[in-house]
């Protein structure tokens, strides 16, 4: 997928965010407009503009990447207190929107990534996660088969079949699928496989129905 591909699919969601954004405005603004709605409305508002603000993360990180402007700054981290950060930066939207966000994590696990760029793709799929769920998000982190995995978890209807036959950067992520864009995966995957370690190489796996019978999508570290 060319980095105009990607400045493409951004910019249609972008738009349509900014739609969003400008309806909800003139409905809060709106006589009509019931003291019931306008915290709904608001939520809506706040949601779109997180959305707003991850795309951009999204397509600054990546246009330094295709440029070669960027590498991982791989460090020691402490997972635990990591994790326990990105759940701070979500919470009050998760609570706004009624979602119960969890984590799970050894206190003793340490890793080594990049906790800004890892932050980015985490930050992204519980946002994603807070609009496709029922009622529940969970983070976790373990090691296993020598990787750190992250996983993002929801409860809510999954990854369409042809999502997870079709995750990789060959199988076309400007596509849209149900609403979960396929450029989420290709920005992830590109994060992923910024991370080495010797022969090994990061990766992404899309699966249903792991620990909360939704969508969990999972980034391996090695």
């Amino acid at each position: 997928m060319k980095f105009y591909d990607v400045l493409a699919s951004l910019i249609h969601d972008m738009k349509n965010s900014l739609s969003m954004v400008i309806h909800t405005l003139d409905e809060i603004t709106a006589d009509s407009l019931s003291g019931y709605d306008r915290p709904a409305r608001i939520t809506a508002l706040q949601n779109e503009a997180k959305r707003l603000n991850n795309n951009l993360i999204e397509l600054l990180t990546l246009y330094n990447i295709e440029n070669e402007r960027i590498s991982p700054a791989i460090e020691d981290v402490d997972v635990a207190n990591f994790l326990a950060e990105v759940m701070a930066e979500n919470r009050s939207s998760a609570e706004a929107n009624q979602i119960s966000l969890t984590v799970e994590c050894d206190p003793d696990l340490f890793g080594y990534f990049d906790e800004n760029l890892i932050r980015n793709v985490l930050n992204n799929l519980v946002g994603n996660g807070i609009r496709y769920t029922r009622d529940r998000l969970l983070i976790t982190a373990a090691q296993e088969e020598g990787y750190l995995v992250f996983r993002v978890e929801d409860n809510g209807s999954g990854y369409p079949d042809r999502m997870l036959t079709a995750h990789s950067p060959e199988g076309g992520y400007g596509d849209l699928a149900e609403g979960r864009t396929k450029l989420g995966l290709y920005f992830a995957t590109m994060i992923a496989e910024m991370h080495r370690n010797g022969e090994q190489q990061g990766f992404i796996r899309l699966e249903n129905g792991h620990g909360l019978g939704g969508g969990c999508f999972s980034i391996w570290l090695p």
